[in-house]
């Protein structure tokens, strides 16, 4: 009995410490597992696919739309305006009547003239009547002369008598001579005349002004009522054309070369988009022979339909010329991030962890930009939420703007 004491008491401390060790080794276990971090949560993302698609080759620039025309009306003749026969902000056709100015005056001048040309003419008749009266008396004179001289060879009258005959046929014929430059001088009257009334009949003709082309009419700058002079520095109206309309814009000359090269194989198409306005669609009609050397942009015009009055003179548009097409990757501009070492993109691999990859991004289209080098067709980009993102984090795709 004795002998087995010691035994059981070596029992016992060593399954006391195999208790012990246990319970230490569980301790441990816990406390390690709550200091390990918990997994970060997915980073909410939106994303956009690389497309490569056809996009074109365009040059924008800040325009101005101007009237294919303007006009300022003035009057020829002076005179109080009696009518004004049109409403002013409203469009008029070519021939409109537009004023008329007092025509009593020139209908009076014109009365005159015609009666001058009535005289004129009449004393024309009587001359041409003179000139045969006394034509038919040179002809009877110079039958009398041949008689007489027969007589004369004959000796049968005097050479007196027969000089008097022959003194009387020359003289008859100085007066038919002197009648005949009657009758054209009376005759270059009637000329004279007859062009005074058609100057007097022009001169009432303008009492009616009449639009010179099609147009929209501005300010009525002269009322009725007005007395006015003959082409006054200041027009009674403008009259803008805006069907059809130009955009004059100037791009610099280092798209001189293409541009000449592309419209050389046919029209180019220019697209103008007004304040508030939606776009509208021309073709490139104008290119400036002379680049300005002190800007280094060469001037361009487009001529658009303006049919729906979309393009008003005076406006300013964004104006893009495009040149041809090419096919290139894109992607939404908003995806391109600016790092240390150059533009890069966060690209969603296929187990949704994102991968920084350096780009080179090439010309920037409107709400996109085209990327030469670093990205495939198909693949898909991060476009928004990217501040929370580094390589490696796992994102959760949204539909929507991630809040």
């Amino acid at each position: 009995m004795k002998a087995r004491g010691p035994l059981v008491t070596v029992c016992r401390q060593l399954f006391a410490l195999l208790a012990l060790a246990a319970l230490t080794s569980g301790c441990s276990d816990r406390a390690t597992a709550q200091k390990a971090p918990p997994a970060p949560p997915a980073v909410p993302v939106m994303v956009a696919d690389v497309q490569q698609r056809v996009v074109p080759l365009q040059v924008t620039a800040v325009g101005t739309v101007q009237a294919s025309t303007t006009v300022g009306v003035k009057s020829q003749v002076a005179g109080e305006i009696r009518e004004v026969h049109f409403t002013e902000g409203r469009d008029v056709k070519r021939g409109d009547l537009l004023f008329t100015i007092d025509p009593r005056p020139f209908e009076t001048a014109l009365r005159q003239a015609e009666a001058a040309l009535g005289q004129r003419q009449a004393e024309v008749s009587q001359a041409q009547a003179t000139l045969a009266r006394d034509v038919a008396n040179q002809d009877w004179m110079q039958a009398q002369e041949k008689r007489y001289r027969a007589l004369l060879e004959q000796g049968l009258i005097s050479r007196e008598q027969y000089e008097q005959i022959r003194t009387n046929a020359t003289a008859m014929e100085a007066s038919v001579r002197a009648l005949r430059a009657a009758v054209d001088n009376t005759k270059a009257a009637v000329t004279a005349a007859q062009a005074a009334v058609e100057n007097a009949r022009l001169q009432l003709s303008y009492t009616r002004i009449h639009a010179p082309g099609d147009g929209r009419t501005g300010n009525l700058l002269a009322q009725r009522g007005n007395v006015i002079k003959a082409n006054e520095d200041n027009p009674l109206v403008v009259i803008a054309q805006v069907h059809p309309i130009f955009v004059s814009f100037a791009v610099p000359e280092g798209h001189l070369a293409a541009v000449k090269r592309y419209q050389a194989t046919g029209s180019l198409r220019v697209e103008a988009r007004a304040p508030n306005q939606p776009p509208a669609v021309g073709t490139l009609t104008f290119l400036n022979n002379t680049v300005d050397p002190t800007t280094g942009m060469i001037q361009l015009k487009a001529t658009f339909a303006n049919t729906d009055n979309v393009l008003w003179p005076g406006q300013y548009a964004e104006t893009t010329l495009t040149l041809t097409s090419e096919t290139a990757l894109v992607v939404p501009s908003q995806a391109i991030q600016a790092g240390q070492q150059g533009p890069f993109v966060f690209v969603v691999k296929p187990d949704l962890r994102v991968e920084s990859r350096k780009v080179e991004p090439g010309r920037r289209l409107e709400r996109e930009t085209i990327v030469t080098k670093g990205l495939s067709a198909g693949e898909r980009i991060v476009t928004d939420g990217q501040l929370r993102l580094i390589p490696g984090a796992k994102v959760e795709v949204k539909a929507g703007k991630p809040s």
